[in-house]
């Protein structure tokens, strides 16, 4: 009987499997009913697309508010004297730049281009935060003479700014960029100066040094979509530190600590668990974390606190509305390959790539640059009572690259359907490209319920309108 004993024998397929591997062995692991997004803000979906077209942006205004001040009441409570400035780069369309401002937000500016973006909104230079690494010599003029909070990133710009109120009457405030060591990687070295060797301390001092200029903020942003609070706590210990030391080294009192942005919104990298609502922590969370260790300080030395969000006040609030044209890989034969058992087929039909339905979309990768990092989440615009299966999403464009979900189950869906992607309120549009076609409308939908462009499609003679033939060239056929 030992003799013909054989033992177990563990398959090579042990540990190949996708982390959903065994959900695909069962056809109805993921239900029958999947989830639908029929309307926004209780306007119809395709009311949307019949009025404005496919794809399209849109926003809800009552999202951004309910944003702002879940965020206000979040630090406010906890820590009175807070200031919110909008990260424009995260959204830089005029209406949003207006809900936030008519909330109280100031502007936070990382360029001229968005420096005179803010200007010619309205906003005044008093309610213009300047970082970023770079701003030419007449953005900082500019930002001088109206008074704009110049944050400064590097020694050259310091040199610049120095030259600049030479001559001035008044000191100008100014805040200085620092870059540390919060526990997050990769840290954030580009911006601003070193606080651990030194470089910073450095540079306040030949600020404070200065009598045409008054160092007003230390500014500190640890870098993007950080899921751990504590990070912020540490980052605020080191800023008080610092303070401190400029304090008693050179008798100036920092005004202000800013720091920075970079909380999350509830949306899922790739690879990450869900859902988004337990992978995330709230904005509380990261409240307490930094007005913790400003509460522990007396109260005649608390600083004034800033912040500068924007991914997690404005990337809910936005959806793409897209539109199937095609749809690959349902047209496969029974068996491809003769040599294949019934079970390897069914496990190459379940696992392998050339499985997947393919839905090809009318909005690729163009107007969602974020689809790199984050997997949105996708629904249908109907209710499809049918068994939902591994899918992926491919964009318009002529690249092979244009994949917007590489694997998302979704129920059959047919040319004319209509998916929504959900969150893609942050960055996507501000980074999206004109490659071989038009960007869509933007839409936002008031809190009177009311859908409103806020930027129309692109035409061609947007997209042509600064180009110019030479002379030569111009009646050539």
């Amino acid at each position: 009987m030992a003799d013909s004993y054989l033992p177990p024998l563990i398959s090579g397929e042990l540990g190949q499997g996708t982390l959903k591997a065994a959900a695909d062995r069962n056809f109805y692991a993921r239900g029958t009913h999947p989830a639908a997004l029929t309307s926004i803000d209780d306007v119809p979906i395709s009311q949307l697309l019949q009025q404005f077209g496919s794809p399209l942006f849109v926003f809800s205004e009552r999202d951004l508010r309910a944003k702002a001040h879940r965020m206000r009441k979040a630090f406010k409570t906890r820590y009175a004297k807070t200031s919110f400035a909008w990260s424009v780069k995260t959204n830089y369309l005029n209406a949003i730049i207006q809900v936030f401002r008519s909330e109280g937000w100031i502007a936070e500016v990382v360029s001229d281009f968005e420096y005179e973006k803010v200007r010619r909104l309205g906003i005044p230079g008093k309610d213009i935060v300047f970082n970023g690494p770079y701003k030419p010599r007449a953005a900082l003029q500019r930002a001088v003479d109206e008074g704009a909070l110049i944050q400064i990133d590097n020694w050259d710009e310091l040199s610049h700014i120095e030259e600049i109120v030479a001559h001035a009457r008044q000191p100008l405030e100014v805040g200085l960029r620092v870059w540390l060591d919060a526990g997050i990687r990769p840290v954030w070295s580009k911006f601003g100066f070193a606080l651990a060797n030194g470089e910073a301390e450095r540079a306040a001092a030949r600020i404070i040094g200065n009598p045409k200029l008054k160092l007003h903020t230390l500014h500190c942003h640890i870098g993007t979509y950080i899921l751990a609070p504590e990070a912020y706590g540490i980052t605020a210990r080191k800023l008080v530190a610092l303070r401190e030391q400029l304090h008693s080294r050179y008798g100036h009192l920092v005004e202000c600590l800013n720091l920075g942005g970079g909380f999350p919104s509830h949306s899922l990298l790739h690879g990450m668990a869900g859902p988004a609502e337990t992978a995330v922590r709230p904005v509380e969370d990261y409240a307490d974390a930094i007005t913790d260790v400003l509460n522990d300080l007396p109260a005649r030395k608390r600083p004034l606190l800033r912040l500068e969000s924007g991914r997690c006040l404005v990337d809910e609030a936005g959806y793409l509305l897209t539109t199937v044209v095609a749809v690959k890989g349902i047209g496969r034969s029974v068996v491809s390959e003769a040599d294949l058992s019934a079970r390897d087929y069914k496990e190459r039909l379940i696992l392998g790539e050339d499985s997947k339905v393919g839905y090809v979309l009318d909005a690729g990768i163009n107007v969602l640059y974020t689809a790199a990092w984050y997997q949105f989440d996708v629904r249908p615009a109907r209710l499809i009572n049918a068994p939902i299966t591994p899918s992926r999403l491919y964009g318009p464009l002529c690249m092979n690259i244009d994949v917007i979900r590489e694997n998302v189950d979704l129920p059959p869906l047919t040319t004319g359907d209509v998916i929504s992607l959900h969150p893609v309120g942050a960055y996507n549009f501000d980074q999206s490209m004109q490659f071989i076609a038009y960007r869509p409308a933007v839409v936002l939908v008031g809190l009177d319920g009311k859908p409103e462009v806020i930027r129309a499609r692109e035409t061609l003679d947007d997209v042509q309108g600064p180009e110019r033939i030479p002379a030569a060239l111009a009646g050539t056929r």
